[in-house]
């Protein structure tokens, strides 16, 4: 498994406390790079600038990240731009809320 999937899997094990999603599949993390070194950065939001857990979730996640072996420094980005919405969920992570709508009709006629 690459230092990439790493990341992403270790990022999946942190969950927003206020829904029982992690945070990949809930949307709020638009990018992971790795650089040759080891370096990893993330770019993140949250699912609203007064989230109750705006001064701890970037913290774990930095925490988690760092904890991947092969990750030698980690740059945390936190950013509201775009704004989170709950089109950045993946379908997964909408069946695990009950939200409707995550099939589309077409898909369900074949």
């Amino acid at each position: 498994m690459s230092l990439h999937d790493q990341i992403i899997a270790a990022l999946k094990t942190v969950y927003d406390p206020e829904m029982p999603v992690n945070i990949y599949e809930l949307g709020l993390i638009y990018g992971v790079t790795v650089d040759e070194q080891g370096g990893a950065a993330i770019r993140m939001t949250l699912t609203a600038p007064n989230c109750p857990v705006a001064g701890t979730l970037p913290g774990d996640v930095e925490r988690v990240v760092r904890a991947v072996p092969g990750v030698t420094d980690v740059k945390l980005e936190l950013t509201f731009d775009p704004p989170w919405t709950k089109d950045r969920m993946s379908e997964a992570a909408k069946l695990a809320l009950g939200l409707e709508e995550i099939i589309p009709i077409a898909r369900l006629r074949r």
